[in-house]
């Protein structure tokens, strides 16, 4: 499937990876496919995608003791890994004090195992994540706080297509623009495309989720 992905004109391709550890990764997905997932990353580093990125949600008491373990993975397989805070999409209970872990606590941990990361402000991919290097290497990890970077939304350029043909500007609120109707009905390019930019215009300067968040859907639904 990588392969054919990559004939179609797909360049980049994110893969969740939250753990290397067969159980936890069952336990977390509710299904024992962690040997395919691993088999899947392999033969993506080898199909000619430009980037494959590994997305790993950080959970507390589960993450922190393979934080080294899932860097020097994604070293040796030339992956970029982004480590993604949680995030309330599909539960409001998802947040607690006993679950939620920041990418601060991360950084603190690779660099009491590697050294001090060097900041790299510069590095830019198609989303809002922050980027450090791992001192004498020339790996990137990067780092998505959503919950604990005032900032955050301030260089965030992300858009959804969601499975049901919504146009969703950002995951923290449930603003969408439907597209899939007026493609149906015969819209055309110029149609879509001034819907696309007046979504696009009317993007959030902040998300929700540390204020009046519900979930209304899981994230499977709205897409990644």
């Amino acid at each position: 499937m990588a392969r054919r992905l990559v004939e179609a004109g797909v360049r980049t391709v994110n893969i969740s990876l939250d753990t290397l550890d067969q159980a936890a990764y069952a336990a977390i997905t509710n299904r024992n496919f962690h040997a395919r997932a691993i088999a899947g990353i392999k033969a993506a580093c080898v199909a000619g995608f430009e980037s494959v990125k590994l997305n790993c949600v950080l959970m507390k008491g589960r993450t922190e003791h393979e934080v080294s373990d899932l860097v020097d993975f994604a070293h040796d397989h030339g992956c970029l890994l982004r480590f993604i805070e949680l995030m309330p999409v599909s539960t409001t209970e998802v947040l607690t004090a006993d679950n939620f872990l920041s990418c601060g606590t991360i950084q603190r941990i690779l660099a009491d195992h590697y050294g001090p990361l060097v900041p790299c402000p510069e590095v830019r991919t198609n989303g809002p994540a922050s980027y450090w290097r791992i001192p004498d290497r020339k790996q990137l990890v990067g780092f998505i706080g959503a919950m604990t970077n005032l900032h955050f939304c301030e260089s965030c350029n992300k858009l959804r297509l969601t499975a049901d043909g919504k146009l969703r500007p950002c995951l923290g609120s449930h603003m969408e623009t439907d597209l899939i109707t007026p493609l149906r009905a015969g819209a055309s390019d110029d149609d879509i495309a001034r819907l696309i930019a007046d979504t696009v215009d009317r993007k959030p300067k902040e998300h929700d989720f540390r204020t009046t968040y519900l979930p209304g859907r899981r994230m499977i639904a709205i897409g990644g």
